[in-house]
Parts: C-alpha cells; structure tokens; sequence
C-alpha cells in the first residue's frame, strides 16, 4: 500500500485529487495539507512513501518543502511529486535539481495522475518529456552562462552516456528499454550506477545534469 499525503492550497484540488486516489486499492491518501508548513508537519509526522505537493503555497512552497525533506535522514524514503498549473513554470527546474520524482500538471489526465503516484513509489519518476523539454529550454533562453558539463561525465561508459540521455527525456524504465532493446532491470542497474558516479540524489536530479551538461537528448 503506497502511504500518499497531498498537499496544496485549494480545497477543490485537495478534493479532486483525493478523489481520484482514494478508490485505488494500491493507494492510502494518508493525510492532506493546505499550506507548506502543514505540509511539512504531516511529512515528518507520517513519512510517507510518496508527498504530491504543489510548487506555489503559502507559508513554505512546494520547493522549501523538498529541500527540507532532501535533507532529512529519516524521510529519505519519501519520494516528492511536484504539481503545477503552470505548463512552463520557473521553479519546475529547480525542483527537478532539487531532488523531485518528477512533476505533472494538474490537468493531467487521472491515468498520468496515478501512474506518476505509483512511479515514484517504485523508485522511477514520471517527468512528462514534452513539458521537461520546454521547461529547460525555458531555463536556458534565460541565461545559464552556457553548458556546464558534470566534472565525472568522462567517467561514464558509451552505454551509461546513452542511458542518461534517454532519462533526460522523462521516460521510465520499461519505455527507456523498449527503445534500447534492453530489459527494464537493465536500465535500472545502469541508472543505479550514473547515481552512484554523478552524485545525484534520484533519476530527476539526472536530468538537470544531463541538460545542464549540454547532452543531446533524444527526441520521444
């Protein structure tokens, strides 16, 4: 049973989403929040296994919220979701380098709602690669000094390069390996290993490595 606590300031999308979570049998919205002080409360409190959180609330946002739980050793097993009304939003970025499972829109349709819940849940994340593409552009059209390559990237293998290219785009393990003709365990060890070799905290903390390092991403 994957323990959920959703958090974000308007009560119609509280209830929405507890809505379309509390019917699954895989899934205990454990506790909800309307601000990011109460958000961070119930998570230490709870632990959850995955926090949805919206980027903008009151009192701490969404962000201050991950960085506080990047930083505690005892929820180290919490994933974050971040949501967003917003298809380019500033701060989407500096979620994903921030350590963040992935963000989806609120909009989304409930199947992406779900899968990105359950996701997370398994270690994997769901970045939605056309929004993760025009956010980081995004980013880049307003100035980042130019491609900043990650000082191990020479440690890679070819294997491992291609592998972090494709995590780049946002897709999961098992459509990864339906690309590259290789199994979904597969590419979880080769991302197990570009963790370990590149100090990123989670898959999400790949991408802004490989867009900030100037990879070529592939397109999906």
């Amino acid at each position: 049973m994957i323990e959920l606590v959703i958090a974000d300031d308007q009560s119609l999308i509280r209830m929405a989403l507890r809505n379309l979570y509390k019917d699954e049998d895989d899934i205990h919205v454990a506790a909800e929040a309307e601000d990011g002080r109460e958000a961070w409360e119930v998570i230490r409190r709870i632990k959850p296994d995955v926090a949805l959180l919206d980027i903008r609330m009151p009192g701490l946002d969404g962000l201050e919220v991950l960085r506080r739980i990047g930083k505690d050793p005892s929820l180290s097993g919490t994933r974050v979701v971040m949501i967003t009304t917003f298809e380019i939003d500033e701060y989407i970025f500096e979620a994903l380098a921030g350590g963040a499972a992935g963000f989806i829109m609120k909009d989304a349709p409930p199947e992406d709602l779900l899968r990105a819940v359950r996701l997370a849940a398994a270690g994997d994340s769901l970045l939605s690669p056309d929004v993760t593409r025009k956010v980081i552009d995004a980013y880049a059209e307003r100035g980042t000094g130019g491609a900043r390559p990650h000082p191990n990237l020479g440690d890679l293998t070819e294997r491992e390069q291609e592998i972090l290219r494709w995590v780049a785009t946002g897709l999961p393990n098992d459509e990864i390996g339906e690309r590259l003709f290789i199994s979904p365990a597969t590419v979880r060890t080769h991302v197990g290993k570009l963790l370990a070799k590149l100090g990123a905290r989670d898959r999400a903390g790949l991408v802004a490595i490989a867009y900030r390092s100037g990879l070529d991403i592939p397109e999906t």
